[in-house]
Parts: C-alpha cells; sequence; structure tokens
C-alpha cells in the first residue's frame, strides 16, 4: 500500500520531491498556506484558531496584521507598525566579497523603502544580513566581512532611518578595534534620527551541528540591554538564545515590550522548535516577539564536517524563513515564506503588554527569591541536586 501525505498527493510524487529542492512546503510558501488551500473555510478556521490563537477574543486582523488591545480609560493606544525582513544572500558566496556585500545593500534597499513607506516604525533585519552565514566552514577569510559598529553596514542603514523616521535593528558580524579587534555576534540599534543608540552582543554561542560559531567570536559581554527608543522598549535575543528561557526572561525583567529574534536557522535542526520557543516567550514574559530567520541554501566553495559522523558537505541545509510575530496573549501571526525573501509588518498596540501583566499576574506570583537560591547554589562547585527519594526504592524484597 502506498502511502500519502494527507492532502491527496502520493508519498514521493514529483511535486513533493521539488518542494524539498526549492524549500517550500508541497509548493506551498507555508503551512498557512497549505492549509488554507486544502481546507474548508470552516475547518480552517479552526484549525487557524488552534495555531495562531484568538487576539481579543477575535482572530487577527489581516490588512497589515493588527494586533488589539482592549480599550483603557487613563490610557491611549500606542500602536507601533513593525516590520521584519528576511532574504536570501544575493550572489553566490564564491563571489568576491566586495560584490557579495554591495549586492545584499542594493537587494535590501528596496525593501527597506517598501517598509519606510508603509510606515514602519521599527525595522529589524536578520541575523548576520550584510554576509552569507559562513560560521560552519571554519575558515578566517570570512572574518573580512565584520565591520566596527559605526561601519559601513550601519551607514547604509541610519541613511534610512533618518529617511523614514525608523528605528532599524542591524545584526552584523562587529570588529571590536578598542579591544584586539575582537569578533562579536553583535545587533546595532539605529535610532530614528540615524543615531546609534547602542549594541547587544549574542549571549549564547550554538555548539551543535554544523553551528560552529565560537570559531568566529563567543559569548556576549552586554547583559540584557533593553533600549527606550521614540516607538517603545526593545531588545534583541539574537538567534541560539531563543532555545534559553532565561535569556528571555531577563529582557523582560528589565522592561522590553518588543523583544527581536533575529536568526540563522536550518530545518533539520530547529524547524519543529521554531513556532513554540518566540510564542512561548511571549506569553511568559509579557510582551511581544518579533523572530526573523534567513531563507536560501548558501552553498560554500570548500566541503566541510562537524564531527557529527556526516559526510563531507558545502552547505549548512536549507535556511527556512518563516519569521512572525507572536504577542503576549498567546495570538500570533502567520509565517512568511519557507523560500521566498518577504517583508511583514504588523500593528501592534503595546497597552496589551501591562493589560496581560495584569491579567495573569506572572511577575506577582513569580518566586524570583526561590529560582535565585537555586541558581546561586546551582553555581558552586558542591552543588547537589535537591532530590528526594524513596526510602523503599532500593530496599531489596524478601
Amino acid at each position: 500500500m502506498e502511502k500519502t501525505d494527507g492532502i491527496g498527493n502520493e508519498n514521493g510524487s514529483t511535486e513533493e520531491k521539488q518542494s524539498f529542492k526549492d524549500g517550500s512546503i508541497c509548493g506551498y510558501n507555508s503551512l498557512h498556506h497549505l492549509l488554507s488551500a486544502n481546507l474548508k473555510p470552516q475547518l480552517y478556521q479552526e484549525v487557524s484558531r488552534l495555531l495562531l490563537g484568538l487576539n481579543c477574543g477575535k482572530a487577527l486582523e489581516t490588512i497589515a496584521f493588527k494586533f488589539s488591545a482592549d480599550k483603557e480609560l487613563l490610557r491611549e493606544p500606542r500602536v507601533v507598525r513593525v516590520g521584519l525582513i528576511q532574504n536570501c544572500i544575493a550572489l553566490p558566496t564564491t563571489a568576491p566579497f566586495s560584490d557579495q556585500k554591495k549586492a545584499i545593500f542594493e537587494k535590501l534597499g528596496p525593501i527597506i523603502d517598501a517598509a519606510g513607506a508603509s510606515g514602519v516604525n521599527i525595522l529589524c533585519l536578520q541575523e548576520a544580513w550584510m554576509m552569507p552565514f559562513a560560521f560552519c566552514t571554519r575558515e578566517k577569510r570570512w572574518c573580512e566581512f565584520a565591520e566596527p559598529v559605526n561601519g559601513e553596514s550601519t551607514q547604509f542603514l541610519q541613511e534610512f532611518a533618518l529617511k523614514y523616521n525608523i528605528v532599524i535593528i542591524s545584526s552584523i558580524l562587529e570588529r571590536d578595534i578598542n579591544h584586539g579587534e575582537t569578533l562579536w555576534n553583535t545587533a546595532v540599534i539605529i535610532g530614528n534620527h540615524g543615531n546609534i543608540i547602542g549594541k547587544h552582543r549574542k549571549n549564547h554561542i550554538p555548539r551543535v551541528g554544523d553551528f560552529n560559531e565560537s570559531t568566529y567570536y563567543m559569548e556576549g559581554n552586554t547583559g540584557h540591554p533593553v533600549f527606550e527608543t521614540a516607538y517603545g522598549k526593545i531588545a534583541v535575543n539574537i538567534c541560539y538564545g531563543r532555545h534559553h528561557p532565561l535569556n528571555w526572561l531577563a529582557f523582560g525583567l528589565n522592561g522590553a515590550e518588543i523583544v527581536f529574534n533575529p536568526s540563522a536557522t536550518v530545518g533539520e535542526l530547529s524547524e519543529p522548535m521554531w513556532p513554540i520557543e518566540a510564542r512561548n516567550a511571549a506569553i511568559a514574559n509579557s510582551y511581544f516577539v518579533g523572530s526573523i530567520n534567513r531563507v536560501g541554501t548558501e552553498i560554500f566553495p570548500n566541503p566541510f564536517t562537524s564531527g557529527d559522523g556526516k559526510p563531507p558537505h558545502p552547505d549548512f541545509g536549507h535556511f527556512y524563513g518563516s519569521s512572525h510575530f507572536s504577542a503576549p496573549d498567546a495570538s500570533c501571526t502567520p509565517s512568511l515564506s519557507r523560500y521566498k525573501d518577504g517583508l511583514m509588518i504588523s500593528d501592534m498596540d503595546l497597552n496589551l503588554c501591562r493589560q496581560l501583566k495584569d491579567k495573569w499576574g506572572f511577575r506577582m506570583t513569580a518566586r524570583y527569591e526561590l529560582y535565585a537560591d537555586t541558581l546561586a547554589s546551582y553555581l558552586k562547585p558542591d552543588f547537589e541536586p535537591q532530590v528526594i527519594s524513596d526510602p523503599l526504592l532500593h530496599k531489596k524484597s524478601f
């Protein structure tokens, strides 16, 4: 008996095989497109309610996604328009480095213009947007893409920030000139006047699969800063930090209203976790989350291995895009395409953050003193887990 995929196509069909090649899901941009095209409207509405949740008791408005909040008597709505950009590289990794950087600037320019013309107030780009994600290769020549915080990429974006009165989060490979030219994975926050508000360096560095990033940079030293901008308090949890709940928590404790997660992650490794982690963080910490992932398969000149038994290969795998927003009331947007460039725009009323804090009382009911005691004890060399064993567990029966 031949297996089917649940929507009438035979397993292993030409269409399905093609979908794996181009990064689509059986020819569809995303899971939500696949479901909406193959389910009856009433059934899709119910499935969508379960997958995406409800915002203030209603399905999310989709004319430019809109997260609403309840009307308050003492505060006016605090609506901001936020954008996320996902994209593939513009030239093959074999092209001259200067050409690659120029091409990505030329590619991103019109997309940023579209965001600005659409009235976006805060815009976030993907992790290391100004270069291929070459950190799988362990080749040091890719360090040439590194630049100071006020370098070429920042200057490029400052013009757009000033032109459109927009805050831009730019994730770059930073070269710290003042500290021995050390490299960092850094998010630069550019203010709506074209100024540099500050920076945050990636807290957690992966050592899993092909993600050999510690060959280039180590864990950041900037803590969990929240940047107060003209449009709200924002923070940046760079890529792998999304797997660490305490990282999300710390940004919330510092007062973040929107936390961005610029990423570069591949399907085989993390895709089942992608729609869960950010949404859970938004719920647990009563803030909005913008999740951004690059798209495409980047082929490098020299095959590499990662000590995992796999044969040498020239690519990370497929960066699956799927950028989206999550809200503190458990609602979220559908995702952008799994294999195409895209700009996602959403309006969000930041009043929703406090309203959900009042509703659930997570901050009030948390036991931070207990967590602090446990963590302080765990950090000691003589730590012993608090485990109470059944006294009869190891007693011999007669």
